[in-house]
């Protein structure tokens, strides 16, 4: 890629790739410029150094899995929204390891207040609205569900569900059963 034609979105959009293919954690400046064939100066004139460039891919990521989880929840409700959102979340991780952990990333306040990370939270809002949740339980739900879900990819993409005979699709479906009967009787305070 020439210097003239490189654009902020595109550069994050290239770092993005390279998360997914040697690892968000491997994302550096200069190695988003051997991939570019650039030198490691001529970015610097888009980014102010690499923790900057993981910030812009997390936004990008967060913004990405928003649109998916979106999309898969239109029209949907109660369990039908909960599995919905659950396998686009799903989704995202095994089709975009390197920008799933991008995610996760620590944004600082004005940049996550400005990105798509509260849109997550309204989103599993909008779910739990179909379980009559109200607060302060629909944050306890919120925590519930997003650590379920972050959990189960996490060990799901490091292999830890291999080696048992029962299949992972078949738990990932009995875990959202559960968690949809949690929903539906939740405790009281």
């Amino acid at each position: 890629m020439a210097r003239a034609r490189m654009s902020g979105e595109s550069l994050i959009e290239a770092a993005a790739e390279l998360a997914d293919e040697v690892g968000f954690d491997n994302v550096t400046v200069s190695a988003l410029a051997r991939r570019l064939g650039v030198k490691d100066a001529s970015l610097y004139s888009r980014l102010d150094n690499a923790r900057d460039l993981r910030a812009k891919v997390a936004v990008l990521a967060l913004a990405e899995l928003a649109d998916n989880v979106a999309d898969a929840l239109a029209g949907r409700a109660g369990k039908d929204a909960l599995v919905a959102f659950a396998n686009a979340y799903r989704d995202y991780a095994k089709h975009h390891p390197g920008r799933y952990a991008a995610t996760q990333f620590p944004l600082d306040p004005e940049t996550a207040a400005a990105s798509a990370a509260r849109c997550h939270a309204e989103m599993t809002r909008a779910i739990l609205r179909g379980y009559d949740l109200a607060e302060p339980d629909q944050t306890d739900a919120i925590r519930l569900l997003h650590g379920t879900f972050h959990g189960y990819v996490s060990l799901e993409r490091t292999g830890r569900y291999d080696s048992h005979p029962r299949s992972v699709e078949d738990s990932w479906r009995r875990a959202l059963d559960a968690l949809d009967s949690v929903l539906r009787n939740w405790p009281p305070a």
